[in-house]
């Protein structure tokens, strides 16, 4: 398959993941923003969890150049409607779509026609509407237009390489958003190493396991009291929950093994070997290295990872003449960038 078109459906289904990871990261932040804030202990409160988004899809920075103060408006402007930001749903659908136009010829008719329909709805979209819909019906519908997409794709494509390059980048973007939110939300929900396995408010751990749809899966594995360490385990070790590290890891693998020649062995190996930590990790062993340092830990296997595939798959090496002559390629950011 061409690179530029791999490049494109790649990255068309990271755009419809991430969109709806971040409805998924909105709402949760919402509802967790109408209960009260507590001290844990003295000199420390929550912090607003309206930061929460800015900090894990690192946009703070971009934020506070457009808005003095963080604020509920603010922030739904900035996440879901603001053009200039590329994390925002609004931006990755329009994203998306340009993508999906660009290789119109390698997708089904039936897929097109849904994401330029969710496009041509996004564009008509504005704050009032959002609000007079109600937000958490909004982000519901987002999510639900991503769930109809990744159906669509399901039932009507060939199962081709333009079809598991959709899987890969949908995987890609879902394991990462997975790290970032158990890290981010984990740490202020449990700011103390002290407090490991003591009681935390039943309501502030339901919406992280909401937020990456695991709640009713940790009920049925558990059937016990929330607790950090059984959340992490869920989320990172157990291959049968949807969104969790070991899933993602699990088709990732498989998909690289797949697309993968002789000459291009080294993404394979690199998936390898991020799959190997998580099928034979224990969870005692990452709370003795540390939650946070596991986790920073995989972010940068991802990300060296998804620069690999970059190179192998999607990105060609031209000499530099041809360079010039093609006027060179163009790579799509992730949340980082």
């Amino acid at each position: 398959m061409l690179a530029r078109a791999a490049n494109n459906l790649y990255w068309m289904s990271r755009h419809v993941e991430r969109a709806e990871n971040t409805a998924r990261m909105l709402d949760v932040t919402y509802r967790m923003s109408l209960l009260p804030y507590r001290v844990l202990e003295a000199g420390q409160e929550w912090a607003d969890p309206w930061a929460l988004p800015l900090v894990i899809t690192g946009r703070a920075t971009a934020y506070y150049e457009r808005y003095p103060e963080i604020t509920p408006n603010n922030m739904l402007h900035f996440m879901v409607l603001d053009a200039t930001n590329p994390s925002s749903i609004y931006s990755c659908i329009q994203s998306a779509r340009e993508n999906a136009r660009s290789v119109r010829g390698a997708i089904t008719s039936e897929m097109y026609e849904d994401l330029n329909e969710l496009w041509l709805d996004m564009r008509n979209v504005d704050y009032p509407h959002v609000e007079s819909r109600g937000i958490s019906a909004f982000f519901d519908w987002v999510k639900l237009q991503s769930h109809q997409f990744r159906g669509v794709t399901f039932g009507t494509m060939l199962r081709d390489e333009g079809y598991q390059f959709i899987r890969l980048g949908t995987f890609m973007e879902r394991a990462d958003n997975t790290a970032r939110i158990v890290d981010v939300k984990y740490h202020t929900l449990l700011p103390s190493a002290g407090d490991v396995g003591g009681a935390v408010d039943y309501y502030q751990w339901s919406a992280l396991l909401r937020s990456v749809s695991a709640f009713d899966s940790y009920r049925k594995v558990y059937r016990d009291v929330i607790t950090p360490v059984k959340i992490a385990e869920l989320l990172i070790l157990r291959d049968d929950v949807p969104r969790s590290l070991h899933a993602c890891m699990n088709d990732i693998y498989d998909i690289l093994r797949g697309l993968s020649d002789d000459t291009q062995l080294e993404a394979e190996r690199m998936a390898g070997e991020l799959h190997a930590r998580l099928h034979y990790g224990r969870t005692q062993q990452i709370f003795d290295l540390g939650l946070h340092e596991y986790l920073m830990d995989f972010l940068e296997g991802i990300g060296n990872l998804a620069t690999e595939i970059d190179k192998e798959f999607l990105v060609p090496v031209y000499p530099p003449q041809a360079v010039q002559e093609i006027g060179g390629t163009q790579c799509q950011s992730s949340y980082s960038a």
